[in-house]
């Protein structure tokens, strides 16, 4: 757990000087005039303890680190922040609002916020003062916190993953460019098997690569777990298609993807193992910084997702929603600290420092300098507006976020590609505990 103070702003800033941004002393004295101006007040004595997911790329971890650090020096709050992987954010979140002690503010992915509808503090009005501010919000972003007219919780930034390929082994399999389709991706992971240089996706319970490019092979085939009603329609047709394509795929990757977890594919591709993977920018990050990896950083390059049968985008890109819950001592503090997190003076250095690992969710940062620094970040800028919420075209809520806390799909296509059960078994499966979800 960090205990942040004006030192460590000051140290952080140095660390970020260099980006040309907002940094050190000049943080410091926008933090301290934002928070004599800003409609929320901390509430004297306030402490503020926050779970946040675990950093990916060092640099955003240092424009983060100073962003709370010129908040408390500004506004007095004590701020406790520690980081949990992907996999531990939802069951420790879920600890605290039994509880009701523990933490003051949840920092996770997806849907988090509608798993504890009655126990977070709403954020209408955080929402509406940055949307008013910064151009609104995309709509997966919006739906991903929203429950009727109120916000549960505010989306933060959108992590957004997407084709990461060592372009040397795309064309000596024969490709010019990336395919745009599905039945064009599923010859090229076969091409690059053929030339033992493997693509791999996680096939294990990999909270955030696992249930990102399997409800993408689902939604491509316009399979979906609910329909617009919230009916089961899992078992159907369209899943059929999608499990027999997936284990096409499955059959072309590197041994060993049906255990692996989020950083996986990660040790595989800077490993010089794999070839072709879906994953945040944090893989070419990680090379780009690392002096022996400056040719495999030269010959990373990234890609849209292929779209399926239906004709149209169906990514799901990993939101990062924040949520406070409703018996913290500290709303005040824990409102303001969120808008804090999101004015530009705070998030496009943040952005910077993330290198393109992160992904705006109000419109007005879509000119943020991070996108046209370096042409191989540009992709990823469009993560947040090509999504669709993790409930697909059904209701957003506690039972759509309970579907991926508990890994369905995933689950039900691991069980069909590696064979422990067959394609009707699996469907029913999925069915069968989608049923106990949705009663």
């Amino acid at each position: 757990m960090q205990d942040f103070t004006r030192r460590t702003l000051l140290q952080g800033g140095t660390a970020l000087a260099a980006t040309g941004m907002l940094t050190g002393p000049a943080l410091f004295d926008f933090a301290k005039a934002w928070a004599q101006s800003a409609p929320w007040k901390a509430e004297p004595g306030a402490k503020l303890t926050v779970m946040r997911w675990k950093r990916f790329v060092p640099q955003e971890d240092d424009a983060f680190n100073a962003m709370v650090a010129a908040f408390k020096a500004a506004t007095g709050t004590e701020m406790n922040v520690f980081s949990e992987s992907f996999e531990d954010v939802q069951p420790k979140a879920s600890v605290a609002a039994n509880t009701g002690s523990g933490l003051d503010l949840a920092w996770g992915l997806h849907t988090l916020p509608q798993l504890f509808p009655t126990k977070v503090l709403k954020m209408n009005d955080v929402a509406d003062y940055l949307g008013k501010k910064y151009g609104g919000w995309t709509d997966a972003a919006a739906k991903t916190c929203k429950q009727g007219n109120d916000w549960l919780g505010i989306p933060v930034a959108t992590n957004g993953g997407y084709m990461t390929y060592r372009k040397s082994a795309l064309e000596k399999a024969g490709f010019k460019e990336f395919p745009k389709d599905f039945p064009g991706f599923l010859e090229m992971c076969k091409a690059l098997k053929k030339n033992n240089t493997p693509a791999g996706f996680a096939l294990g319970h990999a909270s955030g690569d696992g249930n990102s490019w399997l409800h993408w092979v689902l939604w491509g085939h316009g399979a979906y777990t609910v329909d617009q009603n919230d009916k089961i329609i899992i078992n159907s047709p369209e899943t059929a298609k999608a499990l027999e394509y997936c284990k096409g795929l499955y059959e072309s990757f590197i041994p060993g993807t049906a255990s692996w977890n989020d950083s996986s594919n990660n040790k595989a591709f800077l490993a010089g193992e794999l070839y072709c993977t879906a994953n945040g920018i944090s893989i070419y990050v990680a090379a780009k910084t690392d002096a022996s990896k400056k040719e495999l950083a030269a010959d990373t390059y990234h890609a849209l997702w292929p779209v399926g049968p239906v004709g149209k985008p169906t990514e799901l890109q990993l939101a990062l929603p924040i949520l406070a819950f409703n018996f913290t001592k500290y709303p005040n503090a824990a409102k303001a600290f969120v808008a804090f997190m999101l004015e530009k003076e705070n998030y496009e250095k943040w952005l910077d420092g993330a290198q393109g690992y992160l992904t705006q969710t109000l419109n007005a940062y879509e000119s943020a300098p991070i996108w046209t620094a370096d042409p191989k970040n540009a992709v990823f800028a469009q993560a947040s507006k090509r999504t669709l919420p993790a409930s697909g075209i059904g209701t957003v809520g506690e039972k759509a976020a309970t579907a991926i806390a508990d890994f369905i799909v995933v689950d039900m296509f691991a069980n069909y590609c590696a064979g422990a059960k067959d394609a009707k078994g699996a469907m029913a499966e999925a069915e069968r505990q989608l049923k106990r979800i949705y009663r």
